[in-house]
């Protein structure tokens, strides 16, 4: 799913790999390395409680490695079982911030990161974990299906609107991490950690993900016969000013790590396509009037998202080609904005 994990076939070709299909883009995803909880806790805290802690975040480990990050549900489960009885290890009364190195590894390539002995890194990690498996699912509900098994792969509505659901509670966990996390963290610490955990790069994931969202909400409000050029204008609008904070946050930052570059090929393009969305939904509503400037404005406009839609597009080549090369899966503005009927409703093309 997403970015997260390398696809086999079966059989005789299993060596062979297949191209990933993405509609939500996923980073890098990070799981636990092998941590010696229970020693490190030994005579701090309860038996019990030590013992627990150790055999959650060794099943988290174990299931992400063996699955690739697949079993969603499984690795939930774990995650909010370990959360609570983390937060108790983080708490200053307690003593126990600085007592375990905390070790985690990328899920890609398997190599080890620096361990940390905090616990509030190791409450970072969880949540970007967390994060990152909810957009590899929002990921997942967006490739289309063969129902019928007529060949006509389609995405329910009822699958967006959890898709939407699902962004909105990754980029929760992405904005507590920058927002309530980081700043817990002493800045030698802060200094150190890898590059997908700088807070320019959660933040800019956090809000890829609103931007993602409100994409989906704008298919949907083209899709309806009710929403209005006003609501599609608005959702348009909207989407954009996302992907500019996005892009605006990522390019500060260092982006030579993995999925660094392959993700800012991402929001560089998803912000051509949000501005050229937009000055179509403007075009349309300049063009509804009756003065001659209005239609004059609206052709500028249409042919803006023209040329804007085109650029678009050589950054979604630039995106799909970049390493890990994965393949597009054209669900949401393509097939919605309808721009090839668009383009040829007017005399001069």
């Amino acid at each position: 799913m997403g970015c997260t994990s390398s696809v086999y076939a079966v059989g005789k070709r299993k060596n062979r790999p297949i191209i990933p299909e993405i509609v939500v883009f996923t980073p890098s995803m990070r799981i636990p390395a092998h941590t010696d909880l229970q020693r490190a806790l030994k005579g701090l805290v309860p038996c019990h409680l030590s013992r627990r802690l150790a055999c959650l975040r060794n099943q988290i480990g174990v299931v992400a490695e063996d699955t690739g990050g697949s079993a969603i549900a499984e690795l939930r489960w774990a995650l909010e079982e370990y959360l609570p009885l983390l937060i108790g290890l983080t708490r200053k009364e307690n003593g126990l911030e600085d007592l375990v190195e905390f070790n985690w590894k990328t899920a890609e390539d398997g190599k080890q990161e620096t361990p940390v002995a905090n616990s509030w890194f190791e409450l970072l990690s969880v949540l970007h974990m967390m994060a990152m498996l909810t957009l590899s699912e929002a990921n997942s509900l967006m490739i289309p299906k063969d129902y019928s098994g007529n060949g006509v792969r389609v995405v329910s509505s009822d699958c967006k609107r959890e898709t939407v659901d699902l962004l909105l509670k990754a980029s929760g966990y992405l904005e507590f991490c920058f927002q309530e996390v980081l700043p817990q963290m002493p800045t030698n610490i802060r200094e150190g950690l890898s590059k997908d955990l700088q807070d320019g790069v959660l933040e800019a994931v956090s809000i890829q993900a609103l931007g993602q969202g409100t994409e989906i909400q704008l298919g949907l409000a083209v899709e309806s016969q009710k929403a209005t050029l006003s609501v599609k204008r608005r959702l348009a609008c909207e989407q954009l000013i996302y992907f500019s904070q996005a892009y605006h946050c990522l390019s500060g930052c260092d982006t030579s790590h993995g999925y660094g570059k392959k993700h800012l090929c991402f929001i560089k393009w998803k912000f051509l396509e949000a501005k050229a969305a937009a000055y179509y939904y403007h075009g349309l509503i300049l063009d509804k009037g009756n003065e001659p400037v209005g239609h004059v404005s609206a052709m500028c406009c249409f042919l803006a998202a023209e040329e804007l839609l085109a650029e678009s597009k050589r950054a979604c080549l630039s995106f799909c080609l970049a390493a890990p090369v994965t393949r597009l899966v054209c669900t949401l503005v393509f097939n919605s904005y309808q721009w090839r009927s668009f383009y040829f409703s007017f005399p001069f093309f």
